[in-house]
């Protein structure tokens, strides 16, 4: 009776700082998360998962030079959200939603002759002359 009763009372944890402690959480794991804001732009709950857009900004500078990005998130039997899989990048600052770099990103020119590369996407690359050619 007593565990159908805390069952009935646990909570679910659906709230955007839940999720944006479950992306910190894994994100830490390869990243140095201290230097970053994270901000929680939107989230869709249903169930067991969650969709979630975030921006990452480094501290001290504001999100729209930031890097939003996309998630789908899972909740596990601990009542914790995790990343089950990035969605895709999302706006301006985003490298490959619009070929763009945030503001006061360094130049990513290359040396001459390499001009003209492509990504496979069609993205046009800067590439030192002797770099294999791309998607061959």
């Amino acid at each position: 009776m007593a565990a159908l009763l805390l069952a009935g009372c646990a909570k679910k944890n659906d709230t955007p700082e839940a999720v944006k402690q479950g992306v910190v959480r894994d994100l830490a794991k390869k990243f140095d998360m201290t230097k970053m804001d994270v901000i929680v732009d939107s989230v869709s709950f249903r169930d067991k998962e969650a969709d979630a857009t975030v921006t990452f900004a480094l501290k001290g500078t504001s999100a729209s030079q930031g890097m939003t990005m996309r998630y789908v998130m899972e909740r596990h039997d601990d009542n914790e959200w995790y990343i089950k899989s990035r969605a895709s990048s999302v706006g301006d600052g985003a490298p490959g939603a619009s070929g763009t770099m945030p503001a006061g990103h360094p130049s990513m020119g290359g040396t001459p002759g390499a001009e003209g590369a492509h990504a496979p996407s069609g993205m046009k690359l800067n590439l030192p002359p002797d770099h294999p050619v791309l998607g061959q």
